[in-house]
């Protein structure tokens, strides 16, 4: 067999002698090999001594390495075990390249440790204040040019670590030859390797404190391999946005004074099989349609189980390549926001799973995690807890909410599970947790965070907003944090969501027990800038659908499920409802197979039966974002009033709804089976007839059409008031009819 050597330059090209060999020390070579490097520059590479320099090189399984400088080259002599050396008789470290043969090939290249640190002092400084606002351009994998030569640029942050490596697809995932060094006392290593570029796939060789390896993906990776591969690969982006309009208006209007309604999506099961850029072609299109002005993602960044819907994150800087790259989230999002659709999207910076690959114990220690194993496990899900009080682990999550609002354009961050976060005690028992420095069972380095966190988005990013779920009554979610609060701009109304949802699926005739539950939600109204949540986790785990949670027979569900949405729509606060209930789906969601599209077709009998519940939701959309008594004063109890709250045995609520100039809007619900004729509301002594605007219970809707076709006058009594037709199971929307001489708009028509 021939072996193979590296190629010779040409005879007239001067050979720089028979260098003689200047091998690397026992203990140096014993500490490459082993992956226990901290400084490896100061081995490899060229070095000036006493007589010449020194090249050294580590390259495992090459038969030869030539160094070529200009028209010179000097063939290195083989040490052994990978390593070559030679010394020649230069006085300066001059320009130079490798050739190594392997048997079977030679590769030319650059010695990727002739260059000196690509991270500066501004960046490790910043990182070990833990203030990198955007940590994401420090560390990871960067493609770069450095002093002149194209390459990607290793960054890790591993303080436990006693030697990092990178092993990669560009190296057959042998790391020996790739030692990273140690940038000082900021627990971070680097590398530059010249000539690999984006689409390299790469981990981290991590040796631990006790000498043992790990391999882990890269935690600030920014594109990651399709699970269940977990390889982090280079990425750079070439996208070319197309929003700037939507951008430039999204902040004009506080989002507790603008008309916001949610599309809740599992963006894998929405239309299952669907890439980035397929959806983009029918999701803005749908939403669109049904008027939402938002859509929330459940979480994208990547996860290795399907089945946690993304909400076990192992690449919390990367969109899960499940449905594509990182620019196709991109064409989504910016697809989204071409249809003047807003995207929201769940973050989780609440816990990590326990994979060996990821983030659990990263160099051999806990670093993510908290040190205490009673703050590190989270009880409920197997998972691990952030430490929060770590100034580098709190920068790794800030600068992480602000990465995905400003590298993907995302105009909001709904942030899951606050309250785990809140409590030290959270779903643990006495003995399970300790208390914090004043004896509470409050985190205050979550608090600290979350202040943090807010406070930094709303800075960096203009429009966007932070939504809380937060199932407590801790005291100033939505308060700005400069007066104490968490800073978020709204929060999941979870108590109206339980109380209304428990009223709805009682029968009839004992809703009036229950009364009370669908009035207390405006004893707290006031206390925070709310959504009202309709969403995923109401429609699994054996919860049933929305329409499946309502009594009665199939007619009966289906006009309380309309009726409890007119309800929803009216009642101050914001909404969201999860995908498949904006057609009454009967069954509960799956991730396996989504939403049970096939309920439209009308060749399964779909109208009115589903087509009529989805055509009410546009409509309930189109009004909402038409009526400003409905939006604009959603945060001030002036803006609304009580007309009927009290009438349990009729199973009825009647409210007004005030906008900025006073205009109303009159919302009735009947949570009854029968029509109720001639019922009295008394009503503004100013508005001389009302007229209906909404009623869902019309025939295009698959209700029974009881309605109110002409304008309700008052009656001339001491006690204003107007005498209306209620519908069954059903929810009317009512406005001032328009004044003489005032021009009648679009939506001063009942809708239907």
């Amino acid at each position: 067999m021939t072996v193979p050597t590296a190629p010779q330059p040409p005879l007239s090209s001067p050979r720089l002698g028979t260098p003689s060999p200047a091998p690397a020390s026992p203990g140096d070579r014993e500490r490459l090999l082993a992956g226990t490097h901290h400084d490896p520059h100061s081995v490899l590479g060229a070095h000036p001594v006493p007589g010449g320099l020194v090249f050294r090189v580590l390259r495992p399984c090459a038969l030869s390495v030539t160094v070529v400088m200009g028209d010179a080259w000097a063939e290195l002599h083989d040490d052994g075990e990978g390593f070559f050396s030679a010394l020649l008789p230069l006085r300066d470290v001059p320009d130079y390249r490798l050739l190594v043969a392997y048997e079977g090939a030679v590769v030319e290249a650059d010695d990727p440790y002739r260059f000196l640190p690509t991270l500066g002092e501004l960046d490790l400084h910043l990182i070990g204040e833990g203030r990198h606002e955007e940590l994401w351009k420090a560390l990871g994998a960067h493609v770069t040019t450095h002093a002149g030569v194209r390459g990607t640029r290793f960054t890790v942050w591993a303080p436990n670590a006693r030697g990092v490596r990178v092993p990669g697809d560009f190296c057959h995932w042998d790391g020996t030859g790739y030692p990273m060094r140690s940038l000082g006392s900021s627990g971070v290593w680097e590398l530059f390797v010249p000539g690999i570029g984006p689409g390299t796939r790469y981990k981290f060789d991590i040796t631990r404190p006790d000498g043992t390896h790990t391999v882990r993906a890269d935690p600030m990776a920014r594109r990651a391999e399709v699970p269940p591969a977990t390889a982090s690969i280079v990425t750079r982006s070439a996208y070319e946005w197309q929003d700037g309009e939507w951008l430039a208006d999204r902040a004009r209007t506080p989002v507790h004074q603008a008309p916001l309604s949610v599309y809740e999506v599992h963006l894998p099961s929405w239309r299952p099989g669907l890439t980035y850029r397929q959806l983009a072609e029918q999701l803005p299109a749908y939403v669109k349609d049904l008027g939402f002005t938002h859509v929330e993602l459940m979480p994208i960044a990547e996860h290795p189980f399907g089945g946690s819907w993304g909400y076990q994150v192992t690449g919390f800087y990367a969109p899960t390549a499940r449905l594509g790259t990182p620019d196709d989230f991109k064409y989504l999002v910016d697809a989204l926001h071409r249809a003047g659709i807003g995207v929201l999207m769940d973050w989780v910076p609440a816990h990590f799973p326990r994979d060996d690959w990821a983030l659990a114990e990263f160099d051999g220690r806990p670093l993510y995690e908290h040190a205490d194993p009673r703050r590190a496990a989270h009880p409920d899900w197997g998972t691990l807890e952030f430490d929060f009080g770590r100034r580098e682990v709190r920068n790794f999550l800030v600068a992480n909410a602000v990465y995905w609002c400003e590298e993907f354009h995302i105009d909001g961050l709904r942030v899951d599970a606050v309250a785990s976060m809140l409590y030290l005690d959270y779903s643990r028992e006495p003995g399970q947790w300790s208390p914090n420095e004043f004896g509470g069972n409050e985190n205050l380095d979550a608090v600290a965070f979350l202040q943090e966190m807010n406070a930094t988005v709303y800075r960096r990013c203009p429009g966007v907003i932070t939504v809380a779920e937060e199932s407590t009554a801790w005291n100033g979610v939505t308060r700005p944090t400069d007066q104490g609060g968490l800073g978020f701009g709204l929060k999941w109304n979870m108590g109206w969501m339980h109380d209304s949802l428990v009223y709805v699926s009682k029968d009839p005739v004992h809703r009036k027990y229950h009364h009370h539950e669908m009035t207390f939600s405006m004893v707290y109204a006031y206390s925070e800038n709310y959504v009202l949540p309709i969403s995923h986790d109401e429609v699994v785990h054996g919860k049933r659908s929305l329409v499946s949670k309502m009594p009665g027979d199939w007619w009966q569900q289906r006009a309380d499920h309309r009726a409890y949405l007119g309800f929803m729509w009216a009642h101050p606060g914001k909404q969201l409802l999860f995908m498949g209930q904006e057609f009454a789906q009967g069954g509960e969601w799956s991730q396996a197979h989504g939403p049970d599209w096939w309920l439209l077709d009308p060749a399964y009998g779909a109208e009115p039966d589903h087509r009529g519940v989805r055509d009410l939701v546009r409509d309930l959309n189109e009004i909402y974002r038409g009526t400003p008594a409905l939006w604009q004063r959603d945060t001030e109890p002036s803006g609304f009033q009580w007309v009927v709250g009290d009438a349990a045995d009729d199973n009825v609520f009647a409210f007004l709804r005030f906008d900025a100039e006073g205009t109303p809007l009159l919302a009735v619900s009947n949570f009854s089976p029968v029509v109720r004729h001639d019922y009295r509301l008394g009503v503004p002594d100013d508005v001389p007839a009302w007229h209906e605007l909404l009623n869902t219970d019309l025939a295009r809707y698959g209700g029974s059409d009881v309605h109110n076709p002409h304008p309700l006058l008052p009656d001339a009594t001491p006690w204003h008031g107007i005498r209306l037709t209620l519908p069954p199971l059903a929810t009317l929307w009512l406005r001032p009819a328009p004044r003489p001489n005032e021009t009648e708009g679009p939506l001063d028509r009942p809708v239907g």
